[in-house]
């Protein structure tokens, strides 16, 4: 979890970062660069980095890796694992596209994080259950979070 999101997550979410922290089996700092995450030894399917800055995207089409999460993200490109960045920012400039596109012909996926509204949202958790089950379908993930286009 980056310096950023331990602010934003009490403010948009109402959880402490510590409640947040319990959700995981496992928590790393962000300037532990020798994390078992940095290195392609250790072994994992998937990647989300959620929600996911421009920035951040910019460092990882960039190469940079000076954190654990940009560090984390170059091994998974570059093991060819699934690597899944849930965008959130809108509009976007010719540079943040330029920067996505070459991270998902490095096999990114790109996914902002937009609502489909077919299933009818009724809430807020309607409609982040719907992005939360695109990002799950994208990793391959059986759910039933939305209910699918028939």
């Amino acid at each position: 979890m980056s310096k950023t999101a331990k602010k934003i997550i009490p403010r948009e979410t109402g959880m402490s970062v510590e409640d947040t922290e319990a959700l995981a089996d496992r928590v790393f700092e962000d300037d532990d660069l020798f994390a078992p995450i940095s290195s392609g030894s250790f072994r994992y399917d998937c990647m989300f980095v959620a929600p996911c800055s421009e920035s951040s995207v910019a460092k990882f089409a960039s190469g940079v890796s000076d954190t654990l999460i940009s560090r984390a993200v170059s091994v998974c490109i570059k093991e060819s694992r699934k690597t899944i960045l849930v965008v959130r920012e809108t509009p976007k400039s010719t540079i943040m596209l330029e920067n996505e596109l070459k991270l998902a012909r490095c096999g990114a996926v790109i996914m902002d994080a937009n609502p489909g509204f077919y299933p009818g949202p009724k809430s807020a958790d309607d409609i982040v259950n719907f992005v939360a089950g695109r990002c799950l379908d994208a990793a391959g993930i059986d759910h039933s979070l939305y209910r699918r286009w028939e």
